[in-house]
């Protein structure tokens, strides 16, 4: 990557609400559109200067078959045209790289990355099956199925957790010990009334279903559990003989969050502080052998790190989708980066996993940690379903130091 740069400030995320909780009845395309649209307003973006867009979403909703082009029609820009992304968990890292590329070769010079997922309410699709009995039909819990069945690898998410925790011989109280600093690292965020979060979250506004009356905003995060020694000690593992709890994994969640993605030159015309800049540097994905997803992580990072030049050493900052606390611990085995420097002020673990926002928050908030340390390469990495992984390393500079 050469030319893909991201106008500092130029991104967002709503809180991330809990499943069924205040976000659970709105339509998730739609609230996405209204934030995005709000957001930029407020920061004063020009909207003219938009020139594609990508959504990423996974979980489907009605209409949601129209995908971008009624994102960006509800937002006011209707010629703005662009694809819809589903890649589950990897559908953030999928979304930025693919406006990386666009803007790379030419074929944009200023992207819009719009990604929203609701957890809550999943879609129960029903599929015709003329051979079946009477021609009954087939029905799937889009949500419940498929977190309980890789049709591929013939398990649940949390299989993968185990089978990878007993190759490396992880135990629970390992497992707990990285929650409780990933927690204690979310409380960072927390600090002087979330003066990290309030960098680049938005609030989400609460209406009723159709969108016409507002009842609320959602400011912070729902359904973050305090955490301490003592209440993870207290849990078991879920599955038996297993080593994964309920305090070792996330949780499921709402929310959506965007970005910017546009040329060096742009990104200087448009960022909220003009002494920043964010450069996209490259991407990576892996895929690992079936049953093991938190490993993917790994492979994908080192290949972002060589489609960038830099190596573990170079990486000042580093943020990961971790379902699992299983996944930080393989990570910080296989490549040396310490397990307690990695997720500064919060990871999905803790915040939760709408699915296709999840990635987008966290790569924002690398590039706020590596802000305020005064710049530096970050590499953001995680996994996804079908045992995959994508990562993105990106660097962030401030001239004021120079």
């Amino acid at each position: 990557m050469h030319k893909a740069y991201v106008p500092y400030g130029t991104y967002w995320s709503t809180p991330f609400a809990k499943w069924q909780g205040a976000l659970g009845h709105l339509h998730s395309m739609k609230l996405a559109a209204n934030v995005a649209r709000d957001t930029l307003a407020n920061k004063k973006f020009p909207m003219d200067a938009i020139d594609l867009g990508i959504l990423g979403i996974t979980i489907p909703q009605p209409s949601s078959f129209f995908g971008l082009p009624w994102v960006t029609g509800m937002m006011g820009i209707p010629n703005v045209p662009g694809p819809t992304v589903s890649q589950a968990c990897a559908t953030s890292a999928r979304v930025l790289q693919m406006a990386a590329d666009e803007v790379e070769q030419g074929s944009a010079a200023c992207a819009l990355a719009v990604t929203a997922d609701r957890c809550s309410n999943g879609a129960t699709l029903v599929y015709p099956n003329p051979t079946g009995p009477g021609g009954t039909s087939l029905t799937e819990a889009w949500v419940f199925d498929n977190f309980n069945n890789d049709p591929f690898a013939m398990n649940a998410m949390i299989d993968t957790a185990e089978n990878v925790a007993m190759r490396y011989q992880i135990s629970t109280a390992e497992q707990h010990n990285v929650v409780l600093r990933r927690y204690e690292q979310y409380q960072d965020a927390l600090a002087n009334d979330r003066a990290f979060q309030r960098r680049y979250m938005v609030e989400a506004p609460i209406t009723d279903a159709n969108f016409r009356k507002r009842t609320g905003t959602l400011a912070g995060d729902e359904g973050v559990f305090a955490i301490t020694a003592e209440s993870l000690a207290k849990l078991k593992p879920v599955k038996p003989n297993g080593t994964v709890t309920f305090g070792g994994q996330t949780h499921p969640a709402d929310g959506n969050a965007g970005m910017i993605v546009t040329t060096k030159e742009r990104a200087a015309e448009l960022a909220q502080d003009k002494f920043i800049e964010v450069q996209l540097l490259g991407f990576g994905q892996a895929r690992v052998e079936k049953g093991h997803m938190p490993m993917a992580p790994v492979p994908a990072a080192q290949a972002a790190l060589k489609a960038a030049n830099l190596e573990i050493k170079d990486i000042d900052a580093v943020k990961t989708h971790n379902p699992f606390a299983v996944n930080d611990i393989v990570f910080a085995r296989d490549t040396g980066f310490p397990v307690e420097r990695m997720n500064n002020y919060g990871s999905s673990l803790i915040f939760g996993h709408p699915q296709g926002p999840t990635g987008m928050r966290s790569v924002i908030e690398l590039i706020e940690e590596l802000a305020l340390r005064g710049g530096g390469n970050g590499l953001f990495t995680g996994c996804a379903a079908g045992d995959t992984g994508m990562a993105v390393v990106l660097n962030v500079s401030d001239t004021r130091k120079h």
